[in-house]
């Protein structure tokens, strides 16, 4: 099916609109270059690990399934419950909002169809959000991120 045609999120549309496993490992590399490298992903980035092969292996990991391809991150690592996962972390807006920085400018270096960078980054604010929200001690309001 043209890419123009696919309608993302069903089956394993956005999963093969992203490379597959190679193209999401690019694109969460890209990420985290800018976490090292933009001022305002600072506070962010101090809240991962010096080394942060994990924190690559784990995003990309978890891409792959949330995108609706093989559940990588559950093979490794088990289940997993974003907001749950992050509710000890001290994130607020700036952070929620540095973190989709990074994500926008790590999708701009992507070879992926533009109106699939806008879905993108539409669906990742929602469980930016509900991570946010929980790490506020709010209640998530019904964002669902569970996949």
């Amino acid at each position: 099916m043209p890419e123009e045609e696919r309608k993302y999120g069903v089956e394993d549309a956005s999963f093969l609109a992203a490379g597959g496993e190679e193209g999401i490992r690019s694109w969460v590399e890209d990420f985290y270059r800018f976490m090292d490298t933009l001022p305002e992903a600072r506070r962010i980035r101090a809240m991962h690990p010096d080394d942060i092969e994990i924190s690559i292996d784990k995003l990309a990991r978890f891409l792959c399934g949330w995108l609706g391809g093989p559940k990588r991150y559950q093979e490794k690592y088990g289940p997993i419950a974003l907001p749950r996962a992050h509710r000890h972390l001290p994130i607020d807006a700036q952070d929620r909002d540095a973190w989709l920085a990074c994500m926008e400018r790590a999708l701009a270096e992507q070879p992926f169809a533009e109106d699939f960078k806008v879905y993108l980054m539409e669906q990742l604010a929602i469980p930016a959000e509900r991570v946010r929200r929980v790490c506020a001690g709010e209640p998530p309001r019904g964002l669902s991120v569970e996949r």
